[in-house]
């Protein structure tokens, strides 16, 4: 089983001390995100996991518990984009985080962190310029430190529209996309660094980026020395190309606050959720006294 730890929230950046509870404990229990009631126990027993997959912008939390994990394989997608507080309010610094990233890549090595440069937005001050100008930068600082690069373009969905009033945030269109992913590509290819797309239906193989897996039976094949013959994930959206994973995390429970977040619908449910949260809990929010076994 690979465990996807989380597309839901960041466990890394405010759950590391619950995940490495988890781990000694050796499950989790996961609840169904249509049905709160509903319960799933997931093995976190080493011999069970094929790989652990990290989401995070920030996984300074973890940095001095690595060693905990060295009976498991995994890896790190790790977001890193150029965005003000204005749009990612509660983030570090990036000089800071850059730090982080290559504090984490000396630690794991660079064939288990992988950027994500996501989601790629415009607004009247982020222009595609803008884009060119900061992925240049970061991708200096993070060279030798990252081995592949994901990228998407933002995707608006309904809830965004409230959340990022006032900030005039946009997904780039076709031709800004095409643009965009050129000066990338360019850029990413002098510093040796590989660039796929994530959940992308627009088609850059001739600029040299291929459409990706962020939950990527080929990295974990060649991670864990095991050829795994695992599906595509049929939950997700149509043009994902993650493989099956169980994801452990909860919907409205990262503190990050972007604008963008398709994870975060309901601010007084996350402060809710926050309060609720025990380390100690085999449930990343609350208790399992009034769950149903699934």
């Amino acid at each position: 089983m690979i465990i996807s730890c989380s597309r839901r929230t960041d466990i890394p950046a405010f759950y590391s001390d619950w995940f490495f509870n988890r781990i000694r404990e050796g499950y989790v229990l996961v609840r169904n995100p249509l049905n709160a009631n509903q319960v799933r126990n997931v093995s976190l027993a080493p011999p069970d996991v094929d790989c652990i997959v990290f989401w995070t912008k920030d996984p300074a939390p973890m940095l001095d518990r690595l060693q905990l994990l060295q009976n498991y394989s995994y890896y790190f997608q790790f977001t890193l984009t150029p965005y003000d507080n204005d749009i990612e309010p509660n983030l570090p610094p990036k000089t800071k985080i850059i730090d982080t990233f290559r504090r984490l890549s000396d630690k794991t090595g660079v064939n288990r962190i992988i950027w994500r440069y996501d989601p790629i937005l415009l607004s009247k001050r982020i222009s595609p310029a803008y884009h060119v100008d900061h992925f240049g930068d970061m991708s200096q600082r993070l060279t030798g430190y990252t081995e592949k690069c994901v990228v998407s373009f933002l995707d608006m969905y309904r809830h965004l529209q409230g959340k990022s009033a006032g900030l005039s945030i946009r997904p780039p269109d076709e031709s800004e996309m095409y643009t965009i992913a050129k000066e990338i590509a360019y850029i990413a290819g002098n510093h040796n660094i590989k660039v796929e797309t994530c959940a992308e239906k627009i088609d850059l193989a001739d600029l040299g980026i291929d459409h990706g897996k962020c939950i990527d039976d080929r990295l974990i094949a060649e991670l864990t020395g095991t050829n795994l013959k695992i599906a595509k994930d049929k939950n997700q959206r149509e043009l994902c190309g993650c493989v099956v994973s169980c994801d452990i995390g909860e919907y409205n429970t990262c503190r990050h606050g972007c604008h963008y977040c398709y994870a975060n619908v309901n601010q007084k449910k996350i402060d809710q959720n926050r309060l609720l949260h025990n380390a100690q809990s085999p449930l990343l929010i609350g208790d399992n006294s009034s769950c149903k076994s699934q």
